[in-house]
């Protein structure tokens, strides 16, 4: 095997992962990702295809993989996932250049074997997470899982909440972000003031997701900045 048959195959598996991390993926963004011409991506597409894997084109989007098809045999529930997001959009703060790119490598291959479904929710919880530089945090909380989760599938939630006069209310919150400053902190829309709120994690003293749905809200999370700094 001379090295342009080791560099395809390498590329072709590349592809092939990144097919099963991202939802679509266009011959243009794969061609500046490998440096190659749109023709190439074609033919190692074709090459794809013809060596059974089932790779789906949707008109004037890209290309996505069928539903279900998965090559390692590694199987992710959905708070394993919400977890390793945390632990990239940290890794991402890092100043280390080859840490990022070895664990951005990584977890690109751990992405791959997820759901769709629970790869969208990933996706969503991704870009609905912030961070801060903050090497000091002692402040902690026990309800973070529980509010990815219901970010992630829209669910109404019930919290019992300490605010700085220390008086309890009770309220239903949408969430919609989270954000690592000084202390967690959660973007909620809450039913009680009819507005969204910060709500500070460790001033949550009890958290219920309740079975009710929410409507999504429809924005990023720097369109809220936007709209609401």
């Amino acid at each position: 095997m001379n090295d342009n048959d080791t560099k395809r195959l390498s590329r072709l598996t590349a592809i092939l992962t990144q097919l099963q991390t991202k939802r679509l993926l266009t011959a243009t963004a794969l061609a500046d990702k490998f440096a190659v011409s749109v023709r190439t991506i074609y033919r190692d597409v074709r090459a794809l295809e013809q060596a059974g894997v089932p790779i789906l084109t949707e008109e004037g989007k890209g290309y996505t993989l069928m539903e279900g098809y998965r090559v390692p045999p590694v199987m992710f529930t959905e708070a394993q996932a919400n977890a390793l997001i945390i632990a990239e959009q940290l890794v991402l703060k890092n100043k280390d250049a080859s840490l990022i790119k070895d664990y951005t490598e990584a977890i690109d291959k751990i992405k791959s074997v997820l759901k769709q479904s629970i790869k969208v929710k990933a996706d969503l919880l991704s870009e609905r997470t912030r961070f801060d530089q903050n090497i000091n945090r002692e402040r902690n909380s026990n309800s973070l899982s529980d509010l990815q989760f219901a970010l992630t599938n829209y669910c109404l939630t019930k919290i019992e909440y300490i605010n700085e006069q220390n008086k309890i209310t009770i309220r239903d919150i949408e969430p919609f972000a989270l954000l690592s400053t000084e202390n967690w902190l959660l973007i909620a829309y809450c039913r009680l003031r009819q507005e969204f709120r910060y709500f500070r994690l460790d001033r949550i003293i009890k958290l219920e997701v309740l079975p009710d749905k929410f409507k999504p809200h429809g924005m990023t999370l720097q369109e809220f900045f936007d709209k609401y700094h």
